[in-house]
């Protein structure tokens, strides 16, 4: 198999947080990385309202659509569906340990049947001609993960799985809750190397725990990619570092005040659209983590940008809230030096 250059760098797809206003400011910030959609389940986009669910901007691309499902007709229906929206990958969860998620039969609980994941994968590339993808975890509960992986692993390339994406941890369905199984469970990048190490010709990426940009890059010598979650949704702006740093190319904006001003046409349209503010600005309070004036910037978009009718010019003052903040910052130290 050959690695979509794409999937060198991606940001994870993440329950809540990663939807299309999250996705277009993102995108600003890298346009080579590979984004993902929230999980969606198979049910909700065969009966649900698909525009709703499934319809991005066309900056976006490359996006791929996460499914959460495990009945074969059903994820080639919703692959189907979600491929003739024009996504760029099609995605299958193994890995979510969610109470609802366990329930419904779907997401990490699949560890245990990689037969059936194997039967929907190809189900799924019997009905699409885009890339089909697993992502999932190292083993659940008391798996032995050296197994179990490796088990998953065969079972869904076999049955024409394009690339996997591993997160490096168990998922403990019994005992730990879904923010707990981001945390506790140890991570295990080894166990990842070694399935890339059995699997020369597959395209493994290693997600989990990834810190930031600098971090991805040496897991590159082991891996065909890396992909970060919560560090670049909480922090936005080691994105501005992936283009220079993975794929050799200029950032496209210098600093995040340039990210929002192009940001901003987008917003206005999504504002005259009905949207409101915060919906969007909801994606940006890590934007400006480690400067001065981030807290000030926090807050103003928290108190202001839920109003009724709030519009851009909230963004506009909360930037401006850290640019004085950083120009005091400034002059006090020019004070001091010049004293």
């Amino acid at each position: 198999m050959k690695i979509n250059q794409s999937h060198r760098f991606s940001v994870a797809p993440m329950m809540d947080w990663t939807d299309r206003h999250c996705r277009v400011f993102h995108r600003l910030m890298t346009r080579r990385a590979l984004l993902y959609t929230e999980m969606l389940t198979t049910g909700a986009i065969i009966h649900g309202d698909r525009q709703r669910l499934l319809g991005y901007d066309a900056s976006e691309h490359p996006v791929a659509l996460q499914l959460g499902g495990s009945d074969p007709q059903a994820l080639a229906e919703a692959a189907k569906i979600g491929a003739d929206f024009g996504y760029d990958e099609i995605n299958i969860n193994v890995g979510c340990p969610s109470d609802r998620v366990k329930d419904g039969r779907f997401g990490a609980c699949l560890m245990a049947e990689p037969e059936l994941v194997a039967e929907g994968v190809a189900a799924m590339k019997r009905a699409v001609s885009v890339p089909v993808t697993v992502k999932c975890r190292i083993g659940i509960d008391d798996q032995d993960p050296e197994l179990a992986l490796d088990a998953l692993a065969r079972a869904v390339v076999e049955a024409g799985a394009d690339a996997l994406i591993v997160h490096a941890r168990k998922a403990w369905l019994n005992g730990l809750s879904p923010k707990e199984n981001r945390n506790i469970p140890p991570l295990d990048y080894d166990r990842v190397y070694r399935l890339k190490a059995a699997m020369p010709d597959v395209p493994v990426i290693i997600n989990g725990g990834i810190p930031g940009v600098a971090e991805a890059v040496a897991h590159l010598a082991h891996v065909d990619g890396a992909m970060l979650g919560r560090a670049a949704y909480q922090e936005p702006w080691r994105l501005l570092a992936v283009d220079p740093e993975i794929f050799g190319e200029p950032a496209p904006y210098a600093n995040m005040k340039d990210v929002f001003e192009a940001m901003m046409p987008y917003m206005s349209d999504q504002l005259a659209l009905g949207v409101r503010l915060h919906s969007m600005t909801r994606h940006f309070v890590g934007a400006f983590h480690g400067v001065r004036g981030a807290r000030a910037f926090r807050r103003y978009l928290a108190e202001n940008g839920t109003r009724h009718g709030a519009g851009i010019e909230v963004l506009r003052e909360a930037i401006a809230l850290v640019e004085t903040e950083v120009e005091e910052s400034v002059a006090a130290e020019a004070s001091g030096i010049a004293a």
